[in-house]
């Protein structure tokens, strides 16, 4: 497990298992939404973001997590592995609010990325009817013969990572 992909829909524990994982394989950790959006919240404009992951994917070992649709057969085609955070809506739901009240709002240095407005609230709460079935299909076409981990829900999550420590 060299090269990892981490999918989900916010609050889904994206950052938190790419940030585990890093320091379990000790490997680099990208939060796309750091590469993504500036400290003004102003994004990267689309062409200089492919850019930057296919710079990022030339690299022997790394960790990312983040959807971006757009740019995400990039990561697919270089991973080794796929974790899917395939967590309910309510508990993605939770994880957006409980983030918000732990951290605040703002970007942080430990890879939280955090800003609830309604175009956010709406994109998790439709997450699993909308952006999941795409997701599922990307994974089916650029990430075939890879391991994809489907972790679906807080307890599968912490043992999935006490698994992988204990490799």
């Amino acid at each position: 497990m060299d090269r990892v992909v981490v999918v989900g829909a916010g609050g889904s524990g994206k950052s938190y298992v790419a940030r585990e994982l890093g320091r379990i394989l000790a490997a680099p950790v990208t939060h796309l939404d750091a590469l993504y959006y500036d400290e003004a919240w102003n994004p990267l404009p689309p062409e200089e973001f492919e850019a930057a992951q296919r710079e990022l994917v030339a690299g022997s070992r790394w960790i990312m997590d983040g959807n971006y649709n757009s740019t995400l057969e990039t990561r697919l085609r270089a991973c080794d592995t796929v974790v899917m955070m395939d967590v309910s809506t309510w508990t993605a739901m939770r994880g957006l609010l409980s983030r918000q009240a732990r951290h605040g709002a703002g970007q942080h240095p430990s890879g939280v990325y955090n800003r609830i407005n309604s175009d956010v609230i709406a994109y998790v709460l439709g997450y699993r009817r909308r952006m999941r079935p795409r997701v599922l299909a990307k994974i089916r076409e650029f990430a075939a013969g890879k391991e994809v981990v489907f972790l679906k829900g807080r307890v599968r999550t912490r043992r999935w990572l006490e698994e992988v420590a204990g490799r």
